[in-house]
């Protein structure tokens, strides 16, 4: 750092917004205009954060309580100018706010633009790096702010052309609040046209609930601007809380509009939702579904949410969606505006309470509500939906016991008895409704099994028996699915059951087939076991196969393999466990084990029934390079 003066100094930036500063100036945006809706949004935080702590503090007013957003155009000098009358910064904050980034999103954004494909502009805005998107159309950016209640002498100027370094200047100012001003590259002279501020600010912008103001511009007879000579400022926004506006006074292009605005996203909303609640506790809620799931859906879904916007009496408080939503919802856009909330002595942090706990009710009982008429009354729309967020929802079948019944009913899953093509996960997908409308008289369990893939769930061999009996099965392989089933038992009074686990049910005839079977092949069976030796709990005749020469089960209690395995992976404890290795004394291979004499091969085929019906459970093989050679051996025979 370099001091110039007592005042001024020119400091660099902190190593992460240079990286942010190099790709937005560089990278190739298809919506170059995200910066003005960025900046706006900006600014109107700044009006909000002060009218809210002028609530505590009047004093920060300071006589003046007209909060506006003004855009002007300087054609000549190629600027472009935003200044708001919010709370403004004082040195430290702007050192802070500019010159770093405490974004914990920060570096997963910065992976997923430094991955060699586009940027995408959606993602400005998602992680706290939407004031440094000035640099798509500016090379130069300056800022002159003063923080509501601070003296005029204790005004700052900030500048930089995003090379790396940034000025930081001591200076006068006369009036509370932030003006970025933009210098223009030679190639954005697109942005200094009047009406297309005016149109970017109308499409993205309209409903910020502060008045965006430009000059008023006369047209010259040849159909020129002409600015007058004393130019007066108009609102050229809505400047409306859309969300107070009756129902029927709103269109479906507003509300996708404020979506837009409010989500930071480019496209539509796939359903909304607008509600008033009425009585002791009043309050509002505007709750979107979106089409397309936000970047950190997953990466960040366990930090610190955001989304749902609190406001009190229209005066934003804060994001408020740990708040307010629980974190399997945590895909959901919208507004909460109640009539009154109690805040904590700072008037920054919810204080929690049955007020609060209600309208978290209601939030639930609303989104549900939205996610169920779209699966009722727009399959189409709600299958692209749940495509998106259908993992992130069977979170709650765990965190929401309350609800469990109502998310269990919105889950969709593959089924044995649906359509596919080759390796695909099947095209068409059931509920668990479904299912139950299907199952045969007398059967009371609702069954599936569990994989890592479409393909290993729908050809694993322990479906062989229920093929042959014409029992649908579902077929589960997302990574949530194991976790999610230690929660959900039974559905509508069916128990749910793994195929892969515990001994099947059988009915008399079956039974005593069963019985016989294993008899028969009690011989087959020990010798199995001497051969396997540690490496097996247990060998039995298996209920489960017609086809395939064996396969592992599992203990009720037991994870499965596969979820065992991405668990080590993870770092994870996992007991250690020995399968049970249950066998199809008809097949072919089984009776070579049985008639084989030379114990060398013996072994070699034991141990690959093992080792094949641990591939097709999805366990590891504990030596992979032995399980090659025994092929080979077995191969050359």
């Amino acid at each position: 750092m370099t001091t110039a003066t007592e005042t001024t100094e020119t400091r660099k930036f902190e190593a992460e917004v240079a990286q942010v500063l190099h790709l937005v100036t560089h990278s190739l945006y298809s919506h170059k205009e995200i910066f003005l809706r960025e900046l706006i949004s900006n600014a109107s935080d700044a009006c909000d954060k002060l009218r809210f702590e002028s609530i505590a503090d009047p004093g920060l007013l300071a006589g003046d309580g007209d909060l506006h957003i003004d855009v002007s155009v300087d054609k000549d000098a190629r600027t472009i100018t935003i200044r708001d009358t919010g709370i403004g910064m004082s040195r430290d904050e702007v050192v802070a706010n500019i010159g770093t980034i405490a974004s914990s999103g920060t570096r997963r954004f910065l992976e997923a633009m430094s991955d060699g494909q586009k940027a995408d502009a959606r993602l400005i805005g998602q992680f706290g790096v939407g004031f440094y998107s000035a640099f798509v159309v500016a090379d130069r950016v300056t800022v002159l702010t003063r923080r509501a209640g601070a003296a005029a002498a204790d005004g700052v100027k900030w500048e930089s052309d995003g090379r790396g370094e940034y000025l930081l200047e001591t200076v006068e100012l006369p009036e509370r609040g932030t003006t970025v001003i933009l210098h223009l590259k030679p190639d954005e002279d697109e942005f200094l046209a009047d009406w297309k501020l005016r149109s970017l600010i109308s499409k993205y912008s309209d409903h910020v609930a502060f008045p965006i103001r430009m000059h008023k511009s006369a047209a010259a007879p040849d159909g020129d601007e002409a600015a007058p000579a004393a130019p007066e400022w108009e609102a050229v926004n809505d400047a409306s809380a859309l969300w107070t506006r009756p129902k029927s006074e709103i269109s479906d292009e507003e509300y996708q509009s404020f979506y837009k605005a409010l989500g930071h996203d480019f496209n539509d909303a796939a359903a909304w939702t607008h509600n008033r609640v009425e009585g002791s506790q009043s309050f509002t809620t505007l709750l979107y579904l979106p089409e397309k799931p936000p970047f950190d859906l997953m990466m960040g879904g366990r930090d610190e949410r955001k989304g749902l916007k609190l406001y009190i009496k229209r005066v934003f408080v804060m994001d408020a969606a740990e708040e307010l939503l629980p974190n399997y919802l945590r895909f959901v856009r919208g507004v909460v505006d109640a009539d009154d909330l109690p805040l904590n002595v700072s008037r920054e942090l919810l204080q929690h309470n049955r007020q609060l706990d209600r309208i978290k009710g209601a939030c639930v009982k609303r989104v549900l509500d939205l996610i169920e008429k779209l699966a009722r009354d727009e399959p189409e729309k709600f299958a692209a939906f749940y495509k998106a967020f259908g993992n992130t929802l069977k979170e709650g079948i765990g965190e929401d016991p309350g609800n469990r019944e109502r998310i269990a009913k919105l889950l969709r899953f593959a089924s044995t008895r649906g359509t596919s093509t080759a390796g695909d996960a099947a095209a068409q997908t059931v509920s668990l409704d479904d299912y139950i409308g299907r199952m045969a008289v007398g059967q009371d369990t609702i069954w599936y099994i569990t994989a890592d893939s479409y393909a290993a769930a729908n050809g694993s061999p322990q479906l062989e028996a229920f093929r042959a009996k014409d029992i649908e099965v579902l077929l589960m392989y997302d990574r949530i699915d194991e976790w999610m089933l230690g929660s959900l038992h039974e559905y509508e009074g069916k128990s749910l059951k793994n195929v892969a686990k515990g001994e099947l049910p059988l009915d008399a005839a079956d039974k005593a087939r069963q019985e016989e079977a294993a008899k028969a092949a009690a011989p087959l069976v020990t010798r199995l076991k001497d051969l396997l030796g540690e490496r097996v709990a247990d060998v039995r005749v298996s209920a489960r196969l017609t086809d395939s020469p064996s396969c592992l089960a599992l203990s009720d209690y037991e994870l499965a393999p596969h979820l065992a395995r991405l668990l080590r992976e993870a770092g994870q404890d996992v007991p250690d466990s020995k399968p049970t290795l249950e066998i199809n004394p008809a097949h072919p291979l089984l009776q070579r084990v049985e008639a084989e004499t030379d114990e060398v091969r013996a072994l070699d085929l034991a141990s690959l029934l093992l080792e094949e019906a641990e591939i097709a459970a999805g366990a590891p093989l504990a030596d992979p390079a032995a399980f090659v050679q025994r092929v080979n051996r077995v191969l050359l025979g």
